[in-house]
């Protein structure tokens, strides 16, 4: 509908509305691909994000950021748009559309006749026709009818804004006063000073002086990794906000104000980056003491996305801003792809089988909340922690009656590996086991005293 539509206004293809389509329908393959409901969530909502900024073409900060729900702004006139449109047909060519109403009228008649005939003398064919025809039964079809109606309405929007989009990028953000240069640099100066004392002592750490900081503060590497990393993210996204208030400040009179900008702003931009890499080391310290988790791989992979971003000023402040709105979003669109992709429960699960490999020890509690996208991971635990790691998955699995098209790739490959064997221990024998892998009666003696550590890090 936006392409014709679009091609009826006299819109052309460009570049950047080919990149924000074809963003949003690959992201769009991750629900296909994977069962986890959050990598999901994020694709959907970024997928729709892209589409709206393809129909919309932006590229400055305000058109990229409200052009990426300004879809939601062409609902009514959409609707509006639609039956008018539809009205204006109508009064024109009423016998048409009586004759397009009998014809499939006929057809609907033939096939169901037919279909009832053949799928009654073969049952392969039953069978087919069973799972291409979706199952709609009287309690679901209100809820299919509202679904079909929010389809349609988008349709309608998308058409809408694409033969008619509003331009957002004609909103214009005021610049802030220019100040002077001591006022606007020597506090940027300081932070920058107080960045790298503060890079300076990770350093020493990391290259061997953490003894010195455990003396002095009685921490171990976990500890002192979980009490760094949340305020290190914090420290990152606020110094975002710095730059962006520096920059609606700074002086721009001259050259000389120029080059003071980047070299004052480039630096805190390079000393930030440091910070993140500082930060995924505390992480990387806490996963391999406690496990990772659902979270920690979120966080994990937002900060790595800070990181990109600040490269990317960096880069803008060489060869110029003009395409950092467009680049940043692009950014976040390729970074949930690659989220989507790289399977978030897969990797947690893969993490704690290795660590159980090593030390004999793995959560089951929350191993088995994970979606099916584990399965494959899980599938290598010995029993019993293996079938106890699966059976809130087979149940699960055994309990869904969703069509073929409802079905990603991951539950499909999860069911297979079920199918070819199937979890084989009680919940008796499961809850024996605690939350650690290790059975009551083993933890003194295979587990050499091993005594779990209480995580106060994250809920999970």
């Amino acid at each position: 509908a936006a392409a014709f539509a679009a091609r009826d206004a006299g819109r052309r293809l460009r570049p950047w509305t080919a990149t924000w389509a074809v963003g949003g329908l690959a992201l769009l393959a991750v629900p296909a691909l994977r069962d986890a409901g959050w990598p999901t969530f994020l694709a959907v909502v970024s997928a729709f994000a892209l589409g709206s900024l393809a129909l919309h073409g932006s590229r400055s900060w305000p058109g990229v950021l409200i052009g990426s729900v300004g879809l939601l702004d062409s609902i009514g006139p959409g609707v509006r748009w639609g039956w008018r449109g539809v009205r204006e047909r109508a009064d024109g060519s009423r016998g048409r559309w009586a004759t397009a109403v009998r014809t499939t009228a006929v057809a609907l008649a033939l096939l169901v006749v037919f279909g009832t005939l053949f799928a009654s003398a073969d049952a392969a064919f039953a069978d087919l026709l069973g799972r291409l025809i979706p199952d709609v039964s009287i309690v679901d079809g209100p809820w299919r009818t509202f679904l079909f109606l929010v389809g349609l309405v988008g349709a309608l929007a998308s058409a809408r804004t694409a033969a008619a989009p509003v331009r957002w990028d004609g909103l214009t953000v005021t610049p802030g006063k220019p100040r002077a240069r001591m006022e606007w640099a020597l506090p940027l100066i300081v932070l920058n000073l107080l960045f790298a004392a503060f890079i300076t002592l990770q350093l020493v750490v990391l290259l061997g002086g953490y003894e010195k900081v455990r003396e002095a503060t009685g921490l171990d590497h976990a500890q002192y990794a979980r009490q760094g990393f949340w305020q290190l993210l914090w420290a990152t996204l606020l110094t975002l906000l710095v730059i962006a208030l520096a920059l609606r400040w700074a002086p721009r009179g001259s050259a000389r104000d120029r080059t003071l900008v980047r070299a004052v702003l480039g630096t805190l931009c390079v000393l930030t980056l440091v910070v993140v890499a500082s930060a995924l080391r505390r992480m990387d310290l806490y996963v391999d003491e406690y496990g990772l988790t659902r979270l920690r791989i979120s966080v994990a992979a937002m900060e790595l996305w800070l990181g990109t971003v600040f490269v990317l000023i960096l880069a803008a402040g060489v060869f110029g801003a003009r395409f950092l709105p467009r680049a940043i979003a692009v950014s976040a669109g390729a970074a949930v792809l690659a989220f989507g992709l790289i399977s978030p429960d897969a990797v947690v699960a893969e993490q704690n089988v290795r660590r159980f490999e090593d030390r004999g020890s793995i959560d089951l509690a929350y191993l088995r909340d994970l979606s099916a996208d584990a399965v494959p991971a899980l599938d290598r635990l010995p029993e019993p922690q293996r079938s106890c790691a699966l059976r809130t998955v087979q149940g699960e699995l055994r309990g869904s009656d969703s069509p073929w098209y409802a079905t990603s790739w991951g539950e499909a490959r999860a069911a297979e590996i079920l199918r070819e064997r199937p979890v084989t221990v009680d919940r008796a024998t499961c809850y024996g086991l605690g939350t650690d892998g290790v059975r009551e009666g083993e933890r003194e003696g295979e587990q050499g005293g091993y005594e779990r550590d209480r995580d106060e890090y994250d809920p999970y």
